[in-house]
C-alpha cells in the first residue's frame, strides 16, 4: 500500500513560507506585487501576523496532501481497486510489487508539480486577476511564486518516500 509520508508534507508546507519571505522581499518582488495588489506598508502592518502564519502552515498542508496524488501515481492503482487492497487482484499484488517505487524521486514529483503551476495555479490566479482588474504583473508575480514553490513541494513529496529514504532522480 502506498505510504503517505506525513512528515514530506509538513516539511513541505514550509516552503511557501520560506519562499514567500525570498519572493516578496522588496528587493525582488515585493514593492512591485505591493503596489500591484493595492497595498500599502499601513495594511501590511495591521495584520496578525501570527495568525497568517498558522493560517498559511495549514493551508499548506492541504496543499501538500493535494501534490501527492499529482506526484505519485501509485494512489491511481490504489483508487483502481477501490482502496481495499484485500479486495486486490493477484495482478495488482504484482503490479505494485514491480512498479510500487517507480518514478518516486524529487525530479519527477517536481515536474508534475511544475506542469500543476503552468495548467492549473495560471489560469486559476489569471482568472481571478481579470475579474478584479489586477495587471498581468500581478498575475505573473503571483504565478512565477507559486509555480516555483510547488515545483519545490512536490519534488519533496514525491522523491522523500519513506523516513530513510530520499531519491533526486528516478531509479533506471
Amino acid at each position: 500500500m502506498v505510504q503517505i509520508n506525513f512528515l514530506a508534507i509538513l516539511f513541505a508546507a514550509l516552503v511557501p513560507l520560506v519562499m514567500g519571505f525570498i519572493w516578496y522581499n522588496p528587493k525582488l518582488f515585493g514593492n512591485v506585487w505591493m503596489r500591484e495588489s493595492g497595498l500599502t506598508q499601513e495594511k501590511m502592518k495591521s495584520a496578525n501576523m501570527g495568525v497568517v502564519f498558522i493560517l498559511s502552515i495549514i493551508l499548506s498542508i492541504l496543499i501538500g496532501m493535494f501534490l501527492q496524488f499529482v506526484t505519485i501515481h501509485q494512489f491511481g492503482a490504489v483508487g483502481m481497486i477501490g482502496g481495499d487492497e484485500k479486495l486486490a487482484k493477484p495482478s495488482y499484488i504484482a503490479f505494485m510489487h514491480d512498479y510500487g517505487m517507480a518514478y518516486r524521486s524529487f525530479g519527477h514529483g517536481a515536474l508534475h508539480s511544475f506542469m500543476t503551476g503552468i495548467f492549473f495555479v495560471f489560469p486559476l490566479i489569471a482568472i481571478n486577476a481579470m475579474f478584479e482588474r489586477k495587471s498581468w504583473k500581478y498575475v505573473f508575480i503571483n504565478t512565477g511564486f507559486w509555480t516555483i514553490t510547488i515545483t519545490i513541494m512536490g519534488g519533496i513529496i514525491c522523491g522523500w518516500y519513506a523516513m530513510d529514504g530520499f531519491n533526486w532522480v528516478t531509479q533506471k
